[in-house]
């Protein structure tokens, strides 16, 4: 992992400064690199104004259901896109069913947390008493992802990113 990172960092320091200085000079076929370029940076795909342009352009075209752009030279696989409209925080696991039709989830916590000590008088599976404390996992609600839609991009020699657009 961390040569991984060594990589992508030696790739954005050694190109992102060119492509800094010649956005402006870039023709049209060199969108696709610039993409590639700023999605391999690891502070981000727009943590440079230079690269908001491309990336802007990005979600849109595939928001339109727009294939993602090519560039020759470099090697990169995307995945077909996808969906995840919820999101849990961390130390919580999406749980139930989502779609189309608006149907909502709910994040279920990854390990037992602390409640209300009265809740364990009763006898039930999901309590659970620790060390004289009671324990339960917790159920809190999903939230909503500002841009749900997704495409996974595998970049040789820097990794898998994910374009969320």
């Amino acid at each position: 992992m961390r040569d991984l990172l060594a990589r992508a960092l030696f790739v954005v320091s050694t190109m992102l400064p060119y492509y800094l200085i010649s956005a402006s000079y870039a023709r049209s076929d060199d969108w696709g690199c610039q993409v590639i370029l700023c999605i391999s940076n690891p502070g981000g795909p727009t943590q440079y104004a230079a690269c908001e342009p491309p990336i802007q352009r990005l979600w849109s075209e595939l928001a339109a259901g727009h294939s993602f752009p090519t560039c020759s030279g470099v090697g990169f696989q995307t995945s077909e896109p996808g969906y995840e409209p919820y999101y849990c925080d961390a130390g919580y696991r999406l749980v139930g069913s989502f779609g189309a039709r608006g149907e909502t989830a709910s994040c279920v916590s990854t390990s037992p947390q602390k409640v209300d000590g009265s809740i364990c008088t009763y006898s039930h599976d999901n309590f659970t008493s620790i060390g004289g404390e009671c324990m339960r996992y917790v159920t809190t609600q999903a939230h909503l992802r500002a841009q749900p839609h997704y495409v996974d991009v595998t970049i040789e020699g820097v990794g898998k990113q994910r374009v969320w657009y």
